[in-house]
């Protein structure tokens, strides 16, 4: 139990932090001295924090995955269990819906919400022109999230592996995912993150429920096929065998 209260506490801060920075310190209208908000730069560091401090905060416990794809993408690389995979999953769900529901109460307290256009309440999308007056299909939205989540998988399992230094791995895995969000912000408001998409298109509904299913069958998929990458073409022989 107490893993699996690690995986909520842990996946509650990323969506609350990560989702939070963009709704509330993104988008500030310009003022009179200047000041712009934190736009993409902040929100995308804002993500990788998150994951930076709850890694050495509770990743001693669960083992810091806060992510559906995460732990698919342990699980083929050999680090997880395949009997604790579903608590996992409905931890990390119900951790990102709690902290949802908590952004929701806060925004609803600055008066009328939203949710007609496209990425409102920090929801993911493809095919809408939200940032840049640029649209990205569903097949260029699909690899992006599949692409980036497998290059993920590889870091967390590379700079976790027991000839790595494990002190610096959650600094690693938090860069990784700030540099994540810096590419497909723009694309796809950045999931790679299956119960994150979640939590936010419960509440929008609409075309963010609709196209869900993107953000968790690109994202587990490519965990998964990074798991597998760094499992049988990057990992030492001896490791394999003593993992299988």
């Amino acid at each position: 139990m107490k893993k699996l209260f690690a995986e909520f506490f842990g996946t509650f801060w990323l969506v609350f932090g990560g989702c939070g920075s963009a709704l509330f310190a993104s988008q500030i209208a310009p003022s009179a001295n200047g000041q712009m908000g934190i736009l993409l730069i902040g929100v995308s560091l804002a993500f990788g924090l998150t994951v930076l401090t709850m890694a050495y905060a509770v990743g001693p416990i669960s083992g810091g995955h806060f992510n559906p794809a995460v732990s698919f993408g342990l699980m083929a690389g050999g680090r997880f269990p395949v009997r604790e995979l579903v608590p996992y999953i409905i931890a990390q769900c119900l951790g990102a819906i709690a902290a949802a529901g908590a952004l929701y109460i806060i925004l609803h307290g600055s008066g009328s919400i939203d949710f007609s256009a496209p990425g409102a309440f920090a929801t993911n999308f493809y095919d809408a022109p939200v940032y840049f007056e640029k649209s990205y299909s569903m097949g260029a939205a699909f690899l992006t999230e599949f692409l980036l989540t497998a290059f993920f998988l590889i870091i967390i399992m590379g700079t976790t592996d027991r000839h790595s230094n494990g002190k610096f791995a959650g600094i690693a895995i938090g860069l990784a995912l700030t540099l994540i969000h810096l590419i497909s912000i723009p694309i796809t408001n950045t999931s790679v993150n299956p119960a994150r998409s979640l939590s936010q298109a419960i509440f929008v509904q609409g075309n963010a429920l609709s196209q869900l299913w993107l953000f968790w069958a690109a994202p587990i998929l490519g965990g998964i096929s990074g798991g597998l990458i760094y499992k049988f073409l990057l990992q030492k022989e001896h490791e394999i065998s003593e993992s299988v």
